[in-house]
């Protein structure tokens, strides 16, 4: 029998906003049962999920917000680093009434959710780690050549909208002749539209740079990671992931005593975009095959 969730679009699933400490924080919530918070990645939104919410919907409740600084929330002139993302996430739960939920990062999206699961590891009940940031020094050139300071000077007419619709018609182009796009392709060019204002590029690269330079990624979890020894952890990576290496997986599964590695070899760096049935069952069998962890809560004046 098929679910009425499998029948919602995207679309229906309603944006909400909240403000926190003077900032609208927009986000989707849908479903029942234990909370299941979604971080996506740099220059991304909540829309990242949309092919893997409403399933999960089914037997969880699902957050996804757009973390400050990208998508439909407000980008202030402010910090925003792993650490700025991570009290937003934590007030966005206190705010909607949760103490606890499974953080689920993709991208820079993990590097967020390590850093709330190790800085607040009582509201941490599982983790689950999506081609994730933090792991390692390696990342790809494009990356770390849009690190570099003059970057911003040149970026802005890369991204106006005349260049963006010659991308756009040339796409539909390739299309019709056969050539299709990938959800891949889709979800790169989506970040790259997400940056035609101003105010988004301030932030995209105030964010890009506070983890990663010319040489590679500048942040790394790996000396930390014993703090989720504690916490059930799940590693699920694109083998073919062309920003971030699959060895980086590899080494997490080693630091992390207990986690579970699962490498899909035929994706790249969005496997809940590319294999969304697949992600979703393996984000299922992970939580019902699983104890979530149960540490005392802090009362609520230790924020730090």
């Amino acid at each position: 029998m098929r679910s009425a969730w499998l029948d919602l679009d995207w679309e229906r699933i309603e944006p909400q906003v909240l403000e926190l400490d003077g900032d609208r924080v927009v986000y989707r919530v849908a479903g029942k049962g234990p909370v299941l918070l979604l971080v996506h990645g740099l220059a991304g939104s909540a829309m990242t999920w949309r092919h893997v919410m409403a399933p999960l919907a089914e037997r969880f409740t699902v957050i996804a917000p757009d973390l400050l600084g990208q998508g439909e929330s407000d980008k202030p002139r402010a910090e925003y680093s792993l650490g700025a993302h991570v009290d937003t996430l934590r007030d966005l739960l206190d705010a909607l009434g949760h103490e606890r939920a499974t953080f689920v990062g993709q991208s820079l999206g993990g590097g967020v959710a390590m850093q709330l699961a190790y800085q607040f590891p009582e509201r941490c009940e599982r983790l689950v780690l999506v081609n994730s940031g933090g792991l390692g020094r390696e990342v790809s050139v494009i990356l770390r050549l849009l690190a570099l300071p003059s970057t911003e000077v040149v970026f802005p007419l890369v991204c106006a909208p005349g260049l963006r619709g010659v991308a756009s018609r040339v796409g539909t182009m390739l299309g019709r002749a056969g050539l299709r796009s990938t959800p891949a392709r889709e979800e790169m060019w989506r970040s790259y539209a997400s940056l035609t204002d101003a105010e988004s590029r301030h932030a995209f690269f105030r964010g890009l740079r506070d983890v990663i330079d010319w040489r590679g990624q500048v942040v790394s979890a790996l000396g930390r990671l014993h703090h989720t020894a504690k916490m059930p952890t799940l590693i699920i990576w694109g083998a073919r992931d062309p920003f971030i290496p699959v060895s980086h997986a590899r080494v997490a599964h080693e630091a992390i005593p207990g986690s579970r590695l699962v490498i899909f070899e035929d994706v790249g760096h969005y496997p809940h975009c590319e294999a969304p049935e697949r992600f979703v069952a393996t984000i299922v069998d992970f939580i019902a095959s699983t104890e979530p962890a149960r540490l005392p809560m802090r009362s609520p004046n230790r924020h730090s």
